[in-house]
């Protein structure tokens, strides 16, 4: 590690940052200041700009003092394109990436690791979250799985560059890794789940923790579950923590899916109605619980919200399992129009889960809890017995 990652004043005041966030506490402080993210990101990194709204490329040979400023920001920095495939140029998806440091150490907050634990990580990444779990436990006691080969060596690298040794394994993260007859104390997950392996409870004693983002296909964002390990070790629950957004775990991503295949002549081969309901109800804003409890209540369905323009904003609803669609056209005045159409009626689904949400109190993500075991999962509001969900393991 060389100074100009340790010393940088950006360091220092994002650690001020965090620490009266209350995200950053007192027992993960001595890590955040030995370990900088700075010593883990790779030359080439495509930041969030929160001005422009866009990942954007920097170079650390070409503008240093640009780099080290994002790395040492609370913004999320991708570090991977189309799982490889592309350098950014003409990129896509983005498929890997540093998370925010507020995330990361909301997360290892919530994780609430001791002395002697041993930690699973699913998601390596750069090796940051590991090197931390490291610094504060042990090289000994983090193992971290990676999907894809060329991360994963990555991370080894800028780990044995660091000084620091977890465990690196290339493999598939939704297995878990079994290495021995002793369970892990906690599991912790750095990519979106749709849902939770079962296998990490099995790896995990009673009344251990899983953290991990957990989410629909609803929209592309997570909410934090804090799950404990019953005491039988055959099942696992407990409430949602928080939003965040994650890159899925890549056995869970979205199906791919193209609108001309649910619309090829427009919207006037749908069903037309109206509605009251305005933009700002049915959509809130980023974060807001509500779309999470849509995804809830409308499964396989996904929402995408165009650009507007000559005000006028269509919202589309794409059913994943069928080609069932819908449409609202929202304008800046008067009701909005609706199309819909398939064997789904997915507006008139919507607009009752956003009923149902409205009716329980517009719940904060912090009322939701999910259950994992064998079987299934199940989503509840307020208490285990209130379910909003239930799913058989894919």
């Amino acid at each position: 590690m060389t100074d100009a990652h340790q010393d940088r004043p950006g360091r220092t005041e994002l650690g001020r940052v965090l620490m009266s966030a209350g995200v950053l506490t007192s027992d993960w402080a001595p890590a955040f200041a030995a370990v900088p993210r700075a010593a883990f990101l790779p030359d080439l990194i495509w930041p969030f700009d929160m001005a422009s709204g866009q990942s954007v490329p920097v170079a650390r040979t070409r503008e240093p003092e640009l780099w080290h400023a994002y790395a040492d920001a609370d913004v999320p920095v991708v570090t991977q394109w189309d799982d490889g495939a592309h350098s950014g140029t003409h990129r896509d998806v983005s498929t890997s990436s540093a998370s925010m440091p507020s995330v990361v150490f909301s997360m290892l907050r919530d994780l609430d690791v001791r002395p002697g634990h041993r930690v699973l990580e699913i998601g390596t990444g750069t090796g940051w979250n590991a090197a931390l779990l490291a610094h504060r436990l042990g090289d000994g006691q983090v193992v971290s799985v990676e999907v894809d080969a060329a991360v994963a060596a990555g991370a080894r690298e800028a780990l044995a560059r660091f000084g620091a040794q977890p465990q690196v394994v290339c493999g598939d993260g939704y297995l878990g890794h079994p290495v021995s007859d002793v369970p892990y104390d906690r599991v912790i997950a750095t990519c979106g789940l749709r849902s939770v392996p079962f296998a990490w409870v099995e790896q995990c004693r009673p009344g251990g923790l899983i953290v991990a983002p957990w989410g629909t296909h609803f929209t592309h964002g997570d909410a934090v579950a804090r799950l404990v390990i019953a005491e039988d070790g055959r099942s696992a629950s407990g409430r949602f923590t928080g939003p965040v957004e994650f890159m899925k775990l890549r056995e869970q991503r979205r199906p791919a899916f193209a609108h001309g295949d649910y619309v090829p002549d427009g919207v006037g081969e749908g069903d037309e109605t109206s509605t009251g309901i305005s933009e700002g109800e049915l959509l809130g804003g980023r974060f807001d619980p509500r779309e999470f409890a849509l995804g809830l209540r409308v499964p396989d369905c996904a929402l995408m919200v165009a650009e507007k323009r000559e005000g006028a904003r269509p919202v589309w609803f794409y059913g994943l399992a069928d080609r069932s669609w819908a449409c609202v056209q929202f304008r800046d005045a008067g009701r909005a129009r609706v199309w819909q159409a398939g064997p789904r009626r997915l507006w008139d689904e919507v607009r009752e889960a956003l009923a149902w949400w409205d009716g329980v109190g517009r719940p904060g993500f912090d009322r939701f809890g999910l259950t994992v075991c064998g079987s299934g999962e199940v989503v509840w509001l307020d208490a285990p017995d209130r379910v909003v969900r239930s799913a058989p393991r894919p």
